[in-house]
């Protein structure tokens, strides 16, 4: 089965896409790129995706915004005190369980700079379905699609629930430490013999880590929301329990 995990951004040129393939239980990473874009980012996703049959996008960005935001937004004026405390305003449920289980805090798509990269995710959801003519729904459960479906998922905390290092990798010079998680993440996905293009860019690097957590979603291994209802409203971050 086809994965296709997405570190998305506002701008195309800074969009991590890996091709991956699910089989036997193990995810493996085929290729992995970064954007140049919008169109031909569509384009090149688009053509990734099987016509018939069932694929899962994996996306890092969220995906939805908090319920508790919208809901005070929508009664607010100007001037007037907002009473709601602001973590519960600015993160969603799906975050605090993050941070609680993985220590690990997303940042917060209600008061942050993320919330103009999960637009832009939005976005690219819609172009790819309208591009491809299929539905794209998000998956909830981790039996197998049909279709091709899209999940939201976050690579720092992946890495975290896996015991290697998600901090200290992201500029450009930061090459040793890529190669370091490019090592580890060999103990749990098979990764291209060439992964320069993973050393050179944490964007397509994050994309690989991507493919990883979809793959823990197809097998069970990610954390399911105590709050369906609430999680399909605001997202949720399919990450597995910390080794």
């Amino acid at each position: 089965m086809t994965i296709i995990g997405i570190d998305c951004a506002t701008d195309a040129k800074k969009v991590g896409m890996a091709l991956g393939e699910f089989s036997d239980g193990r995810c493996s990473v085929v290729s992995a790129e970064v954007g140049k874009n919008q169109s031909s980012l569509v384009q090149r996703i688009a053509d990734w995706l099987p016509t018939t049959g069932p694929a899962v996008l994996a996306l890092d960005a969220p995906l939805g915004w908090p319920t508790a935001l919208g809901d005070a937004l929508s009664a607010h004026a100007s001037g007037r005190t907002i009473g709601e405390n602001p973590n519960l305003l600015f993160r969603r449920e799906t975050d605090r369980f993050v941070k609680r289980r993985l220590g690990k805090q997303p940042l917060d798509v209600g008061a942050d700079r993320i919330a103009r990269t999960a637009h832009a995710a939005l976005r690219l959801l819609g172009d790819l379905r309208r591009a491809t003519g299929q539905p794209i729904p998000l998956a909830w459960t981790s039996a197998l699609p049909e279709q091709p479906v899209a999940i939201e998922v976050y690579p720092a905390g992946t890495l975290t629930a896996c015991g290697v290092r998600a901090t200290g990798y992201k500029k450009r010079e930061d090459v040793e430490p890529r190669a370091e998680i490019i090592r580890a993440l060999r103990h749990h996905l098979r990764l291209p013999a060439d992964t320069s293009p993973l050393e050179m860019n944490a964007d397509a690097l994050d994309a690989a880590v991507c493919v990883l957590a979809a793959g823990d979603f197809l097998l069970g291994r990610a954390m399911a929301p105590e709050n369906r209802s609430q999680a399909e409203r605001e997202g949720w971050i399919w990450v597995r329990a910390p080794e």
